[in-house]
């Protein structure tokens, strides 16, 4: 499903990826891990292109981004990558002046050309399956972050995206809001959704996730199962990690 092969990503001087390869298979959900400034959400944005790789290559289904490519076929082949890919941020980038139906129809009805009824309909059923019809016409300044946040993942369902990428999604939320998005969460995976999420919520990473990605510096460090990365870490790097984040 996705293919990342010795990614390179430069800022000014600083390498951030450092020819970083990864495999992702359908319906495989994987967690990358790893302390702040390591390249984590960088990967992330890489893969879903919003940023542009100035090495190596990514592929995404039947869509590959090459960093050789001219500026505007690599641009062209975002547009398509796009198309079987959501991406749910941190904060929560709904529109403040669309109620949550409206945020979560937006792009069935302008990307989609959808008739705005049969729209409705679809986003519905979404809203219901985040757990919150009843709140399809409140405005994202009516809603807690976490139901925002639900609002979000919503919206990028409705594309019918085949791979979902989160980056920290419950980073901006209060703690007792933080379980809500994640049981969202754990029910795509129940249902086969390929996902890729960066996070700090490690008893999620232990209970979802099929493999565990450890990063510093740039690279991958370590990759295994949940309880080979929590319970028997190979990497010295890993275990010191591990041993400030898990008490």
């Amino acid at each position: 499903m996705i293919k990342a092969e010795k990614v390179v990503k430069i800022f000014g001087e600083l390498k951030v990826l450092k020819e970083v390869s990864l495999t992702i298979d359908h319906k495989e959900v994987v967690v990358i891990i790893g302390p702040s400034g390591s390249g984590k959400t960088t990967f992330l944005r890489c893969l879903n292109g919003l940023e542009k790789i100035d090495g190596g290559a990514i592929q995404i289904g039947d869509v590959e981004l090459d960093s050789k490519l001219t500026s505007k076929e690599y641009n062209r082949r975002v547009r398509e990558l796009r198309k079987n890919t959501g991406m749910v941020f941190q904060n929560f980038n709904l529109f403040p002046h669309m109620t949550a139906l409206g945020n979560v129809i937006e792009g069935l009805v302008t990307v989609k050309k959808i008739q705005k009824r049969e729209a409705e309909k679809i986003g519905e059923k979404l809203l219901e399956k985040v757990g919150l019809l009843e709140k399809r016409d409140m405005y994202p300044s009516s809603l807690s972050g976490g139901q925002q946040q639900r609002v979000a993942i919503a919206r990028s369902l409705a594309m019918e995206p085949k791979v979902m990428m989160f980056d920290e999604p419950t980073s901006a939320l209060d703690p007792e809001l933080v379980g809500e998005v994640l049981e969202v969460m754990k029910n795509l995976a129940k249902e086969g959704m390929t996902m890729v999420m960066v996070t700090h919520e490690m008893g999620f990473a232990k209970e979802v996730a099929h493999r565990v990605i450890f990063m510093d510096e740039g690279n991958i460090i370590e990759q295994g199962s949940p309880n080979e990365i929590f319970n028997n870490p190979t990497m010295d790097r890993t275990k010191k990690f591990l041993s400030k984040v898990i008490k």
